[in-house]
């Protein structure tokens, strides 16, 4: 099932796109593990997402954590913890 990844402020930048949508693997549970396989696809993905990185997250416009559940087809958004206008 194919879901949405949005991407805002220096993640949208570093991305170079605002959002992408993904097949992402049945195997993902929660949204770390959403965050890694992203992460994995590109030299691109790495520098914006990597652990390295905070960043927030949200599932279907709600804030979540790492642990968050996630379910195909759900809307995911990564942004830095300070995002203005």
């Amino acid at each position: 099932m194919q879901t949405t990844i949005r991407y805002f402020a220096s993640v949208r930048e570093a991305m170079g796109l605002g959002s992408e949508t993904l097949d992402l693997p049945d195997s993902l549970s929660n949204l770390a593990e959403v965050r890694a396989w992203l992460a994995a696809r590109s030299s691109r993905h790495a520098f914006a997402l990597g652990q390295d990185k905070s960043l927030r997250m949200a599932c279907d416009h709600i804030m979540a954590q790492p642990e968050s559940p996630w379910v195909a087809g759900r809307e995911v958004a990564f942004f830095p913890p300070v995002t203005g206008g």
